[in-house]
Protein backbone atom coordinates (compact mmCIF):
# COMPACT_ATOMS: atom_id res chain seq x y z
CA UNK A 1 0.00 0.00 0.00
CA UNK A 2 1.21 3.15 -0.67
CA UNK A 3 0.74 6.36 1.14
CA UNK A 4 0.03 9.90 -0.54
CA UNK A 5 0.63 13.03 1.47
CA UNK A 6 0.54 16.38 0.14
CA UNK A 7 0.43 19.68 1.96
CA UNK A 8 0.00 23.41 0.39
CA UNK A 9 0.59 26.86 1.96
CA UNK A 10 -2.04 29.23 0.27
CA UNK A 11 -1.67 32.91 -0.56
CA UNK A 12 -2.65 35.76 1.54
CA UNK A 13 -5.31 36.14 -1.23
CA UNK A 14 -6.22 34.69 -4.15
CA UNK A 15 -9.16 34.28 -6.31
CA UNK A 16 -11.20 37.08 -4.47
CA UNK A 17 -10.84 35.06 -1.02
CA UNK A 18 -8.26 35.13 1.80
CA UNK A 19 -6.20 32.04 2.95
CA UNK A 20 -8.72 30.56 5.08
CA UNK A 21 -11.72 30.81 2.40
CA UNK A 22 -9.17 29.48 -0.07
CA UNK A 23 -8.77 26.78 2.64
CA UNK A 24 -12.50 25.87 2.60
CA UNK A 25 -12.77 26.13 -0.99
CA UNK A 26 -9.83 23.89 -1.33
CA UNK A 27 -11.08 21.38 1.07
CA UNK A 28 -14.13 20.96 -0.43
CA UNK A 29 -12.40 20.48 -3.98
CA UNK A 30 -10.13 18.20 -2.83
CA UNK A 31 -13.20 16.51 -1.39
CA UNK A 32 -14.42 15.54 -4.88
CA UNK A 33 -11.29 12.91 -5.90
CA UNK A 34 -12.63 10.84 -3.04
CA UNK A 35 -12.88 7.14 -4.36
CA UNK A 36 -12.83 8.36 -7.87
CA UNK A 37 -10.87 5.31 -8.93
CA UNK A 38 -10.36 1.32 -8.02
CA UNK A 39 -7.55 1.01 -5.40
CA UNK A 40 -8.33 4.13 -3.65
CA UNK A 41 -8.77 4.16 0.15
CA UNK A 42 -8.30 6.12 2.91
CA UNK A 43 -8.65 10.15 2.02
CA UNK A 44 -8.30 12.82 3.98
CA UNK A 45 -8.51 16.39 4.09
CA UNK A 46 -7.35 19.10 6.85
CA UNK A 47 -7.02 22.64 7.36
CA UNK A 48 -4.16 23.58 9.82
CA UNK A 49 -5.71 25.51 12.92
CA UNK A 50 -2.73 28.21 12.16
CA UNK A 51 -0.60 27.65 15.23
CA UNK A 52 3.12 28.79 15.69
CA UNK A 53 5.43 26.90 13.75
CA UNK A 54 2.95 25.37 11.02
CA UNK A 55 4.34 26.19 7.78
CA UNK A 56 1.18 24.55 5.92
CA UNK A 57 -2.66 25.23 5.74
CA UNK A 58 -4.22 22.12 3.71
CA UNK A 59 -3.31 19.03 3.92
CA UNK A 60 -4.05 15.47 1.76
CA UNK A 61 -3.40 11.99 3.33
CA UNK A 62 -4.85 9.30 1.12
CA UNK A 63 -3.44 5.38 0.61
CA UNK A 64 -3.38 3.61 -2.61
CA UNK A 65 -3.59 -0.18 -3.33
CA UNK A 66 -0.65 0.33 -5.25
CA UNK A 67 1.39 2.57 -7.29
CA UNK A 68 -0.91 1.94 -10.74
CA UNK A 69 -4.04 3.03 -8.28
CA UNK A 70 -1.74 6.59 -7.51
CA UNK A 71 -1.16 6.65 -11.13
CA UNK A 72 -4.70 6.38 -12.11
CA UNK A 73 -5.61 8.85 -9.36
CA UNK A 74 -3.23 11.39 -10.45
CA UNK A 75 -4.71 11.66 -14.12
CA UNK A 76 -8.15 11.25 -13.65
CA UNK A 77 -10.55 13.78 -14.99
CA UNK A 78 -11.43 15.24 -11.74
CA UNK A 79 -7.90 15.29 -10.28
CA UNK A 80 -6.44 16.99 -13.16
CA UNK A 81 -9.73 19.52 -13.48
CA UNK A 82 -8.86 20.83 -9.77
CA UNK A 83 -5.46 21.60 -10.60
CA UNK A 84 -6.31 25.40 -12.44
CA UNK A 85 -7.89 26.37 -8.77
CA UNK A 86 -5.09 24.64 -6.78
CA UNK A 87 -2.57 26.66 -8.48
CA UNK A 88 -4.28 30.08 -8.53
CA UNK A 89 -4.65 30.03 -4.71
CA UNK A 90 -1.14 28.47 -3.46
CA UNK A 91 2.35 29.36 -3.16
CA UNK A 92 3.90 26.37 -1.93
CA UNK A 93 3.48 22.20 -2.41
CA UNK A 94 5.32 19.66 -0.68
CA UNK A 95 4.24 16.00 -1.91
CA UNK A 96 5.59 12.26 -0.03
CA UNK A 97 4.54 8.78 -1.80
CA UNK A 98 5.72 6.06 0.95
CA UNK A 99 5.08 2.41 1.37
CA UNK A 100 3.36 1.25 4.08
Amino acid sequence: MLRHIVMWKLKATAEGADRAENAQKLKATLETCRSIVQGQGHFEVGIGLGLPGSTFDVVLVSDFDDSAALDSYQKHPKHVAIKDFVGAVTEGRQCVDYEV
